[in-house]
């Protein structure tokens, strides 16, 4: 007798273990009864039938799938190997169960096939500079693709985009091509601002010959202040034509008294 109550109390337990369930805040358990839909329960605990119901559990919280490296040709024939990242999430856990075998997979073949498609209609420029405009429209296509199934499509994010060496070697030779080009302007810019700035001292300076004296002898000044033993400097005629013209008429009087 004892013997059948133990049988008794374990079979007790026995159902009331497959029959009590119990589901966290972000998951969801899809229930089939006799292999017919009934609905989506939970979180928390609650009871479903042993032996004629069917629970299937289903997380709720954002998926990260990383998508392999693609081989793709842009629309300008050049080789490229891109990588992306899927963040994705069940909204409807009913859908993602019935509507798709698995959809964390198709969701990956998707994303892999549609990337290969869009980058393949943009250039190697957009692909490289417009990165923000082409994840939209990767989200967005993915995203329709996959609402069937109940899986919402939130972000999808390039992360990588491999070049050929010969291609790298090509855009660095370019790089230095163009900093260069924009030294040169720089240079001639600034040179033409100086030249702008010098034809206006000059203006001045013409106005006001003793300002040329003053500023060679201020940039005598500043010479000796170094640590110079001989110092050779050229002296403008303006500067020494009074003294001159002093030599030349005291020369030319004693010419006329001899």
């Amino acid at each position: 007798m004892y013997v059948g109550i133990i049988v008794a109390i374990v079979f007790v337990v026995i159902i009331l273990g497959s029959a009590i369930k119990i589901l966290k805040e972000y998951e969801r358990g899809v229930i089939f009864r006799f292999g017919r839909l009934r609905g989506a329960k939970g979180p928390g605990i609650f009871l479903i039938i042993p032996f004629v119901d069917k629970m299937v559990r289903v997380s709720l919280r954002t998926v990260t799938m990383d998508v392999p490296p693609q081989d793709v040709i842009t629309r300008d024939n050049v080789p490229v190997k891109v990588n992306a990242v899927v963040y994705f999430r069940v909204m409807d856990p009913g859908k993602a169960v019935v509507e798709i075998e698995n959809y964390v997979i198709a969701t990956s073949q998707i994303a892999q096939t549609t990337l290969r498609s869009i980058l393949g209609q943009a250039e190697l420029d957009e692909l490289l500079s417009r990165r923000e405009k082409i994840n939209i429209e990767l989200q967005s296509i993915i995203d329709e693709q996959t609402d069937p199934w109940g899986v919402k499509v939130s972000t999808v994010e390039i992360k990588d985009v491999e070049l050929p060496q010969t291609m790298q070697r090509a855009m660095a030779k370019q790089a230095e091509a163009e900093r260069e080009r924009r030294a040169k302007v720089i240079n001639a810019e600034g040179e033409f601002q100086a030249s702008e700035k010098l034809s206006e001292a000059a203006k001045v300076l013409s106005k006001f010959p003793v300002s040329v004296q003053l500023r060679f002898l201020q940039t005598l000044r500043e010479i000796a202040t170094e640590q110079n033993s001989t110092i050779v400097f050229p002296v403008p005629v303006d500067f020494i034509s009074t003294f001159l013209d002093k030599v030349g008429s005291v020369g030319s009087s004693a010419k006329d008294k001899s």
